[in-house]
């Protein structure tokens, strides 16, 4: 996962954001996006954007008023050159590829970031909402259907399996339904349990994790989330979670009974002040906060507030 600034347990962010891709409607100009599912920044604020329903990968950088196909411009399909539902995407840095999940293809691909107009499948037969990979270059897949994450060094056949792994449940040793991971510096594994409406903390090589938000059951009360997706943590083990059925940026410090909302305390909508169904965020180095505002088909940014 990228490194993360200090965010101080009092930052804030101004609550207007500004559109900083996409917003221009849903369609398959190249200043449009169709559903956008996922989203990874990189250290120079260029954006890759998991183009569901265009079936593409997008990079568009710091202050473009459009973005260009990296991966994907044939259409949807099955082929080494195709995609087909793109849903997670992350940069595989050392090997200088993209690492792509798709929805219909039911695969995990890898995708040359130079001169490719291909992929290879690297896992094929599973349903993954989520990417990461740690420090150490092992890659980590959530598996949505088999309620799970599997870590797997790159050239392996098989992933061992890190969280979950024991059936559907909402027990410690349980995932129901996990989409996005990130990992932090020490290898624990930080889990939206979608279908539990909570994130997990898993602590390498344990055999159960630890709720540090939500698992009130769906609402939105500030101690409950519903259908969690995106999750970032930060340094000092605030976790910032995109919580997708409120509409809502909402962070949990640190052994924290509730959450605060971060941005978007204003109903679902298309407002600057607003997001509608937000699938994914991350900072910069700056600690500005981007989020994938899948409803309105943009990527918002919310300026850290220095006042």
């Amino acid at each position: 996962s990228t490194h993360l600034p200090n965010l101080g347990i009092d930052a804030k962010w101004v609550q207007q954001g500004v559109t900083v891709a996409g917003g221009n409607g849903q369609g398959n100009a190249n200043n449009q996006f169709s559903t956008p599912y996922s989203m990874y920044i990189d250290e120079d604020e260029t954006m890759y954007i998991a183009d569901r329903n265009n079936h593409r990968i997008v990079e568009w950088k710091r202050g473009a008023p459009n973005g260009q196909i990296v991966a994907g411009e044939n259409g949807a399909g099955n082929q080494d050159n195709q995609l087909n539902s793109p849903i997670s995407v992350i940069v595989d840095k050392v090997n200088d590829c993209f690492i792509i999940s798709e929805l219909c293809n039911k695969r995990v691909i890898q995708w040359p970031r130079q001169n490719s107009t291909s992929g290879q499948t690297i896992i094929s037969n599973i349903t993954c909402y989520g990417l990461t990979m740690d420090n150490e270059g092992h890659l980590y897949i959530s598996d949505f259907v088999k309620h799970e994450v599997r870590r797997w060094k790159m050239g392996d056949t098989d992933g061992i399996v890190v969280a979950g792994g024991n059936g559907l449940g909402n027990r410690l040793d349980q995932l129901y339904q996990p989409c996005n991971i990130f990992v932090d510096g020490e290898n624990s594994l930080y889990i939206s349990d979608y279908g539990n409406h909570r994130v997990m903390k898993w602590v390498k090589d344990a055999k159960e994790g630890i709720v540090v938000a939500g698992g009130q059951g769906s609402g939105n009360g500030l101690a409950q989330l519903s259908c969690p997706r995106g999750v970032v943590v930060d340094q000092l083990g605030n976790v910032y979670i995109a919580d997708f059925n409120n509409s809502r940026v909402i962070r949990w410090s640190k052994g924290a009974a509730q959450g605060s909302i971060i941005v978007g305390d204003n109903k679902r909508g298309e407002g600057a002040n607003q997001l509608n169904s937000p699938l994914d965020l991350s900072f910069d180095q700056q600690g500005n906060l981007y989020v994938l505002d899948f409803g309105n088909h943009r990527v918002q940014k919310f300026n850290i507030d220095s006042s």
